[in-house]
């Protein structure tokens, strides 16, 4: 896999940190992730990574982790600014003795600025980045899509594209560098298309909800169908839009494409509610008419498409999709069939690998400073 020879320490912390960490693991890196003494994160993205325990509070416990990023890589710091220095174990004093480290600092709202110090989550870096305004139905508050776009798309993914990228550097500089990742920025830039089409003429302009990529038109949306389940309908295009007429069997006079969107949209309402989901589908399936089943957490697995593709994998029943994008020649490698290591689990395998020898990983466990879980023992 590309990353093969890579080791990374991803400090313990919630989703963003974790997904970043995920990414370099599922396409070779070998992960290492270093958790506090006697605390445990629910990390569900942790498979094919290895635990390590230490008390980073203890002047022993600093030194270790230090020894161990002199022979590392990348380091994954997903604390505030100033958490890491305090510990000296900032960019300054780890890059001393390592001039090759990546150090990815992957915070709400990055390194500088009057918040970067604040505490804040993806609501409220969402909010900052200014996509949050773009999201809700039209005479409604604006609606957080989860905690997708900023702890995922615009931290963990964003902060592992910039890892790649001072990778590549490196092999000419010879020379690691600092990244700032802030969620915030992050968020924004994977919106950049949003904020550059603010000008384009009838795509925005209106209030939320009332446009053509936000609900506000009939033939971009989605519909409940007779049984409870959904369809979603992206007729943009006049030819794709003739298409969905011809399928449900109108005439454009009777269902204009762009007239009377509150009225066409009742009368879709009323014609998809005559049908079950898979009723539909069956009707739509392979055309160009851009109306698709909405698929969930249960189902996707099973769809002929993705079935087909293998785009996902099961884990303990449950659909967990697979590394992407797909490499030719050096595919990533879904980690769904490994487990999730325990917090402090590998604390004497990943020693072991970073030089210490058994004499001295015994008094570091017996001394606290490093915490070794054997699941046998649970």
């Amino acid at each position: 896999m590309p990353l093969r020879k890579i080791k990374v320490l991803e400090l313990a912390g919630l989703a963003p940190a974790p997904f970043c960490g995920m990414i370099l693991a599922d396409f070779g890196a070998s992960v290492v992730r270093v958790d506090k003494t006697g605390v445990s994160y629910p990390d569900v993205l942790a498979a094919g990574k290895k635990s390590i325990s230490l008390n980073l509070k203890d002047r022993k416990a600093v030194e270790i982790f230090k020894k161990m990023c002199d022979q590392s890589d990348v380091i994954i710091d997903p604390f505030r600014k100033g958490v890491m220095e305090k510990l000296k174990l900032g960019p300054s004093d780890l890059m001393k003795t390592n001039k090759k480290l990546i150090y990815a600092r992957l915070t709400g709202f990055g390194q500088e600025g009057p918040y970067a110090r604040m505490a804040g989550h993806d609501i409220n870096f969402l909010a900052l980045s200014g996509l949050l305004s773009f999201f809700g139905r039209s005479g409604d508050k604006p609606l957080p899509p989860v905690n997708f776009a900023a702890d995922f798309a615009g931290g963990g993914l964003i902060c592992a594209l910039g890892i790649l990228l001072a990778l590549y550097e490196r092999t000419e500089s010879k020379l690691g560098q600092v990244i700032d990742a802030s969620m915030v920025e992050g968020a924004a830039y994977v919106g950049s298309w949003l904020f550059r089409s603010q000008n384009i003429p009838g795509l925005w302009g209106k209030p939320r909800g009332k446009n053509i990529l936000d609900s506000g038109t009939h033939f971009y949306d989605t519909y409940e169908t007779s049984d409870g389940k959904f369809l979603a309908v992206g007729a943009l295009e006049p030819h794709f839009y003739a298409i969905l007429l011809q399928k449900l069997g109108m005439r454009d006079e009777e269902l204009p494409q762009f007239e009377n969107f509150l009225e066409n949209k009742k009368k879709l309402t009323k014609i998809f509610r005559s049908k079950t989901q898979e009723e539909w589908t069956e009707i739509f399936d392979g055309s160009d008419a851009c109306v698709t089943p909405v698929l969930t957490p249960k189902n996707v697995y099973q769809y002929a498409h993705n079935k087909e593709r293998q785009s996902f994998s099961l884990e303990n029943k449950t659909a967990v999709p697979k590394p992407s994008p797909r490499l030719s020649r050096t595919p990533g490698q879904s980690s769904v069939r490994l487990q999730s290591p325990l917090t402090g689990e590998n604390s004497r395998e990943v020693l072991l690998n970073y030089g210490f020898d058994e004499r001295e990983i015994n008094e570091f466990i017996q001394s606290g400073i490093v915490q070794q879980l054997h699941r046998s023992k649970l």
